[in-house]
Formats: structure tokens, sequence, C-alpha cells
């Protein structure tokens, strides 16, 4: 049987999304990545240059697996709102990593420069709209956050919907964020 570095990388990916997530970057370690992924330390080193390097990695694949999967449209601004928390609502762990990359990352973060561009082409789509790129970037960061503090503060949500049915809560809670960023949407005339 034949080494697999691309099976391996992929295992210790994974393996350190799910450490991340769950500990942070300062509570992650690397034995657990490596037992996890069934490799060795050294793996890690040789594919990810180490546990900053490899929690930046890990930050920057999710966003691009959110923008890949997702689409902010703005003549379907509603739709694209549902989308996002849906995707946030089966992959909780992004918002996990990017509260613990706030947390623990202070100043400039890993893929800042890349990060920010990508937004600004998201943002620039919403410009035919006659509205200016900073109208549109407070929008969708407001947009962003309605969503996200859905998953961020899972007992927040539980209190405050008191709802005995966590699933009907977060129904509750989508249908609101959608509704919610129709309204903005309608008030800054991007719907």
């Amino acid at each position: 049987m034949s080494y697999d570095a691309e099976a391996t990388r992929r295992r210790i990916f994974e393996a350190a999304t799910a450490e991340f997530s769950a500990r942070g970057l300062a509570g992650a370690r690397i034995e657990r990545i490596a037992t996890e992924a069934r490799a060795n330390k050294q793996a890690i080193y040789l594919y990810f240059g180490g546990k900053e390097k490899l929690f930046g990695a890990v930050v920057r694949a999710k966003m691009d697996e959110i923008g890949e999967a997702t689409d902010i449209d703005p003549a379907r601004l509603s739709d694209s709102v549902g989308q996002l928390f849906d995707w946030y609502q089966e992959h909780p762990e992004l918002i996990r990593i990017l509260l613990w990359e706030a947390l623990e990352t202070p100043g400039e973060v890993q893929g800042e420069d890349e990060r920010r561009a990508a937004f600004r082409q998201k943002a620039a789509r919403f410009t035919d709209t006659g509205r200016g790129s900073r109208d549109v970037q407070d929008l969708m960061f407001t947009v962003f956050g309605l969503i996200a503090w859905s998953f961020a503060v899972p007992q927040l949500r539980r209190l405050i919907l008191d709802e005995d049915d966590a699933d009907a809560a977060l129904a509750r809670r989508r249908a609101t964020v959608v509704e919610t960023a129709r309204v903005l949407a309608e008030a800054h005339r991007l719907a």
C-alpha cells in the first residue's frame, strides 16, 4: 500500500478543524490533531508549517467553503440570507473558529488582505443598485451578524426565544433574520 499524501492532508485538515473549533488556537494540540488524523506530527509541520499556519489555513478554507457554497445575490437577498443561515446551521464550526480567531489573534489575521478583497468583491455586486460601497459593506456586516449570533450564543437563543423545541426556535429565528434582511435591504433600496 502506497502513502497517499492528499488523504493525509485531508485527514489532518479535518482533525484540525474539529480541534480548533473545540479548543481554539491556544488550546489546540498538535499531538491530538496527529492522533485523530492518524498521521505523525512531522506531517503536520511539513504540510502546514505549524499550528498557527494550520489554524490560518483552516480559517481561510472554511471561509472559501462558505463563499463557494452560498451566493449573496442582490436580486434575491432574502433567499441568499436564508441560504447563509442554513449553511451556518449545518457548519457551526466556522462561527466557533471565527470567535477563537477574534479572541486569540489580535491585530491582523492570516490572509486578511485576501479575505477583505473577497468581501469587497461581494459588495461590488450591489453597486449596480445605486448604493455606495460603504453602505453595502455596513449592510453585509449587519446581516452576517444577525445570522452568526444565532449560532455564536446558542444558550442565549434558548433563553431569549424560550422555545421547548430547539428546531422550532431555530426555524423561528431563521424566518426573523430573513425578514429583517428584507426590510434592511428595502430601507437601503437594495431589494
